[in-house]
C-alpha cells in the first residue's frame, strides 16, 4: 500500500518507522514544520514528502491531537474524496469524536475507523520516535457494526505487522469508558503527584516507586487537556471514585485504626493479585 501519515511527532514519526522496517508499504509523510519532514525523509523513515495530492494514498493515518485531527479532516476531506478509501487515527479519544469522524468519511465516500495503539514515551517529538515503539504494545481498533471486514482486517494486518503484542477491538465508547480508568486517570494521578513541595528535594530518597508514580507527568498539556475534556463524564467517574477511595486511606490514618488500614491494604493487594493473574491466565 501507499500510507500517507499525517503528524510525524512521536507516534507518527514511529508509524512510519515501524512501517518502513517491517513491511513493504510505501510511507509518505507529512508535518506542517518542514524541518521534520525533511528529516524523516533523510533517514528513511518516509519514502516522500506528501505532495498535497491525495491521488496515491491508499490508507490515511492521522497522528495529531484530537481537535488538530478533526480540524485537518474537515479541511481535507473534501479533496480526499474519491482518492482514499480508508482513514483512520492514533488519538486517545473515540467516542463522539469517531462518531464526527465517521460522518464526515462517508459524506466523503470514505471509510473510517479509529485506532488507538496504547504506546508512548515521557518525551514527545519526531527526535523521540523509534521503529520498535509498539513491540508488544497493546493496540486497539474500534469499528462500528457496519464497518467494514475488509478494513479491520487491513488495520488489524497493519498492527500486527509493526509488532503489537495484544489487539484488541471494541466499539468506541467502551474504549473511552475504559481508557479513563487505564490511561487517563494515572495521567492526571500522575500529574496531581508531583505537586508536593517535597519534589524540590527527593533525589536520593526515591526508588522504582517514585518513577512510577512520576513517569507520566511529562506528558503534553495541549494534548492531554484535549483528551481528558472530551472524555470528561467517564473520567470524572473514574476521579471521584479514586477520591472516594483515598478518603478511606485518609480516615484511617487519622483515626489510627491499624485493622481497618490493614483490611484497606490486603484489599488492594488482593485485587492486584487476582489482576495479575488474569494476565497470564492463572486459575484463581
Amino acid at each position: 500500500m501507499n500510507i500517507l501519515v499525517v503528524g510525524l511527532g512521536l507516534i507518527g514519526g514511529s508509524v512510519c518507522k515501524a512501517i518502513k522496517k517491517y513491511t513493504d508499504h510505501t510511507v509518505i509523510g507529512y508535518d506542517l514544520n518542514m524541518e521534520v519532514e525533511n528529516a524523516a525523509l533523510d533517514d528513511g523513515s518516509i519514502d516522500t514528502e506528501f505532495s498535497g495530492e491525495f491521488n496515491n494514498a491508499d490508507l490515511v493515518i492521522i497522528c495529531l491531537y484530537p481537535e488538530a485531527a478533526e480540524s485537518f479532516f474537515v479541511k481535507n476531506a473534501p479533496s480526499m474524496a474519491g482518492r482514499v478509501r480508508l482513514v483512520t487515527d492514533v488519538c486517545g479519544i473515540k467516542g463522539a469524536f469517531s462518531r464526527r469522524m465517521k460522518k464526515l468519511a462517508a459524506d466523503n465516500g470514505m471509510e473510517y475507523i479509529g485506532c488507538h495503539p496504547m504506546a508512548g514515551k515521557e518525551f514527545g517529538g519526531y527526535v523521540n520516535s523509534t521503529s520498535d515503539l509498539f513491540l508488544g504494545a497493546n493496540f486497539i481498533i474500534a469499528p462500528y457494526e457496519d464497518s467494514s471486514a475488509e478494513g479491520i482486517a487491513l488495520l488489524k494486518q497493519l498492527a500486527m505487522s509493526i509488532g503489537v503484542g495484544k489487539l484488541m477491538i471494541t466499539d468506541p465508547d467502551e474504549h473511552d469508558r475504559i481508557i479513563a480508568y487505564t490511561s487517563q486517570l494515572a495521567h492526571i494521578v500522575s500529574s496531581a503527584y508531583v505537586k508536593s513541595p517535597e519534589l524540590a528535594i527527593e533525589c536520593g530518597y526515591s526508588g522504582g516507586s517514585f518513577q512510577d508514580m512520576t513517569r507520566i507527568a511529562t506528558m503534553n498539556e495541549k494534548m492531554w487537556t484535549d483528551l481528558f475534556l472530551q472524555n470528561r463524564e467517564n473520567l470524572l467517574f473514574e476521579l471521584d471514585t479514586l477520591i472516594a477511595n483515598l478518603k478511606k486511606y485518609s480516615d484511617s490514618l487519622k483515626k489510627g485504626d491499624y485493622t481497618e488500614l490493614s483490611g484497606l491494604i490486603k484489599e488492594g493487594r488482593l485485587l492486584k493479585e487476582e489482576n495479575l493473574r488474569r494476565r497470564i491466565g492463572q486459575p484463581n
